[in-house]
């Protein structure tokens, strides 16, 4: 029996988070949710997602810290970012330093959904 895909997600409002667990754990798949970048950086380190979801705009190190870094320690893990701040200028920047999408803030959770499958190959 195979386990379902693990998705980390990152971001610093809870009501964001719990809105994007429930969607993702509705379909099946198995999520943690943590709420800084410190906590990223470990979470990645003790179990590495098959998806790292990550807000831009938190607590140090921000988000783009965070995709910096974990961009260049794995280089293949697949990074979705989230932000709706600057109207999504730094989601192009995102997207040059490594993100393999990004999604606008505000989304509906069938969006996030529908990207993760995608994203996924599921």
């Amino acid at each position: 029996m195979n386990s379902p895909p693990y998705v980390l997600l990152v971001d610093d409002d809870h009501q964001i988070v719990r809105m994007m667990k429930k969607a993702l754990e509705t379909d099946g798949f198995e999520v943690l949710t943590v709420t800084s970048g410190k906590a990223a950086l470990d979470a990645v380190r003790r179990r590495r997602p098959d998806l790292l979801v990550l807000d831009l705009n938190m607590p140090e190190p921000d988000g783009f810290d965070v995709l910096k870094i974990e961009r260049s320690q794995f280089p293949y893990l697949r990074i979705l970012v989230i932000s709706g701040y600057l109207n999504g200028a730094l989601l192009e920047a995102a997207k040059l330093v490594g993100a393999i999408a990004t999604i606008q803030k505000p989304f509906e959770p069938g969006m996030l959904v529908t990207k993760v499958r995608e994203l996924l190959g599921s």
